[in-house]
């Protein structure tokens, strides 16, 4: 077994060197021997098994029914009819799940792990689905273990191994033991296994086994992320589907069972009630969502914004306060180190002890003239480097031979070398966290008692880099005689400040004016000085005030109900923990805010899976926070989560159009049809069956979609976040659909007993006419409901232009033309009745202007 081997024996085993790793040419030729580094995932269902299950629905089975009782009837155009529309609808619905397929696709790839290796000598990072066996990998805090590893070296290392042994608590691990006997997972610490993640420390370690050959391919934990729940939207409007649909199965068999005792023809009005059931039933809902909120998020991703999970989309339109980081999102995470405080002078002369520690306590490499790692530590050696001091011939002179990692609480990084025949240690970390550990101070290269006099004259220098935005950080070293000692971090002699700057990004204020203006808080939260954290916010309109500004001991010195009572008073949170942005989250929600919180770190996953909405950053954030989030910022800009909640608006009002569209559409059909047969007991129908099925296809479907893909409201960042729990059809909703359903039937009915003038066949054409012309035309006025047609602009959405003229066209064709004329038994109208049929059917736009005008005026 791998682990029963030394470190040689393992790397010898499996041909590689381990500091130069493969070769990019052995690295290709393993991935064709091994395959990729994937675990099998359940079968993605195919076309054929997509265009079965569209004709598994209840309503397309009663379709079918009344085909089969038209041809019994010897209705072959009907029952042709009949068909034709059912193999259409199915079409069209494997096309949309078929679309919305492969959009969930594309964001999974860009949301897929990376692994870094080692290979010809370099750190590259690549999809971990490329690693193959014998890969050197890097490990360091919040990386997830990409395939299983027999560790080659490890400093502080812990994993934490939940998802596949169970436990709970990290375990410690060691590259150079040596197990004996057969191990259980549990107990082999010189293995580290895939889907596992670092927790604290960094190693590296060689990998054994990829994919389905891991050991959580061996117990077949067969992973499907891509699988995904119904949305809340989703399953509401299923449930609304359904409770609509009895209602529409209800009303067509009073239709019917009335038809029966008016004497009526008993196999007509049988089609004709299930028609009207499949034409009323929005049956529709369910896919327009489903496709709607699937192109949105793919519009967000070519955005920056991955979204990871599809229930985040109706969120992002509730939000009403986005916390976010302060490093990296509001700033550009370009450190520079900009002043320096060393031998009691402010940006004067400095001992090469401190930049000896800049460049040592610091994990940034190196690397064919460029510097690769956090954009602090990056800053540092580029400070050093312009010194003429080079990181690779100091790591020469003083090696590594122990470490204290960073860590969120301690806020400190300490590195142990051999120099000569001693070691020296050197720490870099928050001011307050090294002061208090400091017992001397070194002054022109004399090592000084650390006077009270010159501790003052540190904060003052501290003070003043604070003030001027800049990221203060102090160097320290320590002469050690145990390298492997736990008092490491005490008894420090002070070497001095450094003042890093990192400027806000540029579009980051205009972003922030427009989260205020659309009723969003912003608030900061930072590791950072208060002063610091205070001055960025000033520049950026987030804060202006002392006393919006709350520090990591404020919040320790509140309970929960306290820090309940005055979270609204702050807009900047400093030298906070992740514990505490966990608090703040719930403080927050406690007080009925949507959340939508940021982080990078293994430590913020916890506040990200607590907020409504967790966005990870997807440059410098960790493969945990991005497993613990619900969206991936690609670009890590606070910019982009505003326009994420813009576009999350808009998909939402999207689809709340086609589904108002769709039930007023719907419910206009059973009007005309209904009140006809209430109130004209003795004429023939409004509508024929192929004529019901017709409109079904041609004035529901398309517009609906069409409405799903609509532009971007131009009002939409100017209201309020909507509340969570409001309803599709708050702010008169339902008033709208019902009205305007109401107005449909009525004017379809006016044009059929107009044309009972002249006969019945002109009398349907008319009302046919009425119906499907004034449903698209109706589709027009859910561009805004609170604003005029002319104000949003007519032609805003093209695609719902070209569908309106589209199916207008269709209408004129179907009256017309004699083979249509044959089909769905329509006559020819005369150009007063065509007057009379556009005049109608235009009247939805009329009245819903003037229902616009007189409330505005109010």
């Amino acid at each position: 077994m791998v682990y029963q081997k030394n470190i040689k024996a393992v790397l010898e085993e499996y041909k590689v060197d381990g500091d130069r790793g493969l070769s990019t040419h052995e690295a290709e030729e393993r991935l064709k021997q091994y395959g990729r580094n994937e675990l099998r995932k359940e079968k993605k269902i195919t076309l054929p098994q997509m265009l079965l299950e569209q004709f598994q629905d209840p309503m397309v089975i009663i379709l079918i029914i009344g085909a089969v009782v038209s041809f019994f009837l010897k209705e072959v155009i009907d029952a042709s009819i009949i068909l034709v529309v059912i193999i259409m609808n199915a079409m069209i619905g494997v096309a949309q799940e078929f679309k919305a397929e492969k959009a969930i696709e594309a964001l999974e790839k860009l949301s897929t792990p990376k692994a870094h290796v080692i290979r010809e000598g370099f750190i590259r990072e690549i999809d971990s689905s490329q690693l193959v066996i014998g890969d050197i990998v890097d490990l360091e805090v919040g990386c997830y273990i990409p395939a299983d590893l027999r560790l080659i070296s490890s400093h502080s290392l812990k994993i934490e191994e939940s998802t596949l042994t169970g436990e709970s608590e990290p375990v410690d691990k060691d590259a150079t033991l040596l197990l004996d006997t057969d191990t259980g997972i549990a107990d082999q610490r010189n293995m580290a296994f895939m889907s596992t993640f670092v927790t604290y420390g960094k190693g590296r370690g060689v990998v054994v086994a990829t994919g389905m050959k891991s050991e959580v391919g061996k117990i077949a934990k067969l992973l499907d992320d891509t699988k995904e729940d119904k949305t809340p939207l989703q399953q509401r409007l299923a449930q609304l589907s359904k409770i609509l649909g009895i209602g529409s199965v209800a009303i067509c068999m009073i239709m019917f069972v009335v038809s029966l005792l008016q004497g009526r023809d008993i196999f007509d009005m049988l089609l004709l009630s299930i028609s009207l059931a499949v034409a009323a039933i929005p049956e529709g809902l369910p896919a327009v969502v489903t496709i709607v909120l699937a192109l949105g998020v793919q519009v967000m991703s070519k955005n920056h914004a991955i979204v990871r999970k599809l229930h985040a989309v109706e969120t992002l339109g509730s939000v009403s306060v986005i916390c976010s980081d302060k490093t990296g999102t509001l700033t550009q995470n370009k450190m520079h180190v900009v002043s320096t405080y060393a031998n009691g002078e402010m940006n004067g002369s400095f001992d090469e002890d401190m930049l000896f520690g800049m460049s040592l306590c610091n994990d940034a490499k190196v690397q064919e003239q460029e510097i690769i790692g956090e954009p602090t530590e990056k800053a540092l050696v580029a400070f050093v480097e312009q010194q003429g001091i080079h990181k690779h011939t100091l790591e020469l002179d003083y090696v590594r031979v122990n470490e204290i990692p960073f860590d969120s609480q301690r806020k400190l990084m300490t590195t142990v070398h051999k120099y000569r025949n001693g070691y020296v240690s050197f720490t870099k970390g928050a001011l307050e966290r090294i002061l208090d550990r400091c017992t001397h101070i070194q002054l022109h290269g004399e090592k000084l008692a650390f006077s009270a006099y010159e501790k003052s004259r540190i904060m003052e220098a501290s003070r003043q880099m604070s003030e001027q935005a800049l990221r203060v950080l102090a160097i320290a070293k320590k002469p050690v005689r145990n390298p492997m000692s736990d008092n490491l971090e005490s008894g420090l002699i002070l070497l001095g400040l450094v003042g890093l700057i990192d400027p806000p990004r540029e579009e980051v204020k205009e972003s922030i004016a427009i989260a205020h203006k659309a009723g969003i808080e912003v608030v900061m939260i930072t590791g950072d000085h208060p002063l610091t954290a205070l001055a960025i916010a000033r520049q950026l309109d987030i804060a202006k005030y002392q006393q919006e500004v709350c520090t990591g001991a404020d919040l320790d010195a509140m309970n929960d109900q306290e820090l309940g009572d005055v979270i609204s008073r702050y807009h900047v949170f400093a030298r906070v923990t992740p514990q505490h942005k966990v608090r703040i989250v719930r403080a927050l929600k406690a007080n009925e805010q949507v959340v939508a919180m940021s982080g990078d770190g293994v430590n913020d996953a916890p506040s990200l899976k607590n907020a409504d909405i967790g966005i990870a950053m997807g440059k410098s954030g960790t493969d945990v926070c991005k497993q613990a989030s619900d969206m991936i910022l690609a670009d890590d800009n606070f910019a982009t989560i505003v326009k994420a909640v813009e576009e999350g608006r808009n998909i939402y009002l999207n689809i709340q159009k086609a589904v108002l569209y769709l039930l007023s559409c719907n419910l206009g059909e059973i009007m005309s049809l209904f009140l006809t047969m209430v109130l004209m007991p003795h004429v023939v129908s409004t509508l024929s069956a192929v004529q019901i099925l017709w409109v079904n296809m041609v004035t529901d479907a398309f517009p609906a979609l069409a409405l799903g893909v609509d532009p971007k409201d131009r009002y939409i960042m100017e209201e309020k976040p909507r509340n969570a729990k409001e309803s599709l059809f708050a702010h008169g909703g339902w008033v709208f659909t019902i009205l305007n359903g109401m107005l449909i039937g009525t004017i379809t009915m006016v044009a059929f007993r107009y044309g009972l003038n002249s006969s019945p066949e002109k009398a349907r054409t008319m009302a046919f006419m009425v119906l499907s012309i004034s449903q698209l035309f109706h589709a027009m006025n859910l561009t805004s409901r609170t604003h005029s047609l002319f104000q949003v602009g007519i032609f805003k959405n093209k695609w719902l232009i070209l569908t309106v003229f589209f199916g207008i066209a269709l209408q004129v064709m179907v009256a017309s033309l004699p083979f249509f004329q044959m089909l769905l038994k329509t006559v020819s109208l005369d150009v007063f009745s065509w007057g009379i049929v556009f005049s109608l059917a235009f009247s939805p736009i009329l009245l819903n202007e003037a229902s616009k005008w007189i409330a505005h005026e109010r």
